[in-house]
């Protein structure tokens, strides 16, 4: 795992002009059984992938938190939501709520999460590639294809499933 960490970000960008490609095809002509088929690569996937020997989603990017978000976590920590923004948070170029820093201040030393049970929805659907309607966010994708090595795997496995896309 750490290898794949080490070359993840230089093996997106040799493959960051392919995967444009591939995902502009596949958003014009996306095959009937596209979401059924990412289901299955992707819990293919996380079987294999231990995000705790990772987390550099946490430790590199920051989700977008919802209000239903901060209401939720807010509560949960006993703060109120505008202290909890105030404390955690800030609005970013695009006026959305986003971790004022990162590594995650909610990631522990050991990889796990302090908020896990009631995390951010973004954080819960992360790396997104099990998602309905997967070929309407291809762009995300190969962003956190930048990001993730099960999410580059994905996408590799993906290609070599559907290479009439390349």
């Amino acid at each position: 795992m750490n290898e794949d960490l080490e070359n993840i970000k230089a093996r997106a960008a040799e493959k960051k002009k392919e995967n444009q490609r591939f995902f502009r095809k596949l958003k014009s002509r996306p095959p009937k059984n596209l979401d059924g088929l990412m289901q299955e690569l992707h819990t293919d996937e996380f079987e294999r992938t231990d995000c705790l020997e990772c987390a550099n989603c946490c430790k590199t990017t920051g989700p977008l938190f919802t209000p239903a978000d901060v209401d939720r976590i807010s509560g949960k920590l006993r703060m109120k939501p505008g202290d909890f923004v105030d404390e955690y948070l800030r609005t970013d170029e695009e006026g959305d709520l986003v971790l004022q820093e990162v590594p995650c201040r909610f990631l522990a030393a050991d990889n796990a999460c302090l908020i896990y049970d009631f995390r951010p929805k973004a954080c819960r659907e992360y790396p997104h590639t099990d998602r309905r309607k997967f070929h309407q966010i291809g762009s995300l994708t190969i962003k956190n294809t930048a990001i993730c090595p099960a999410a580059f795997r994905i996408v590799e496995s993906l290609k070599q499933r559907l290479p009439e896309f390349l």
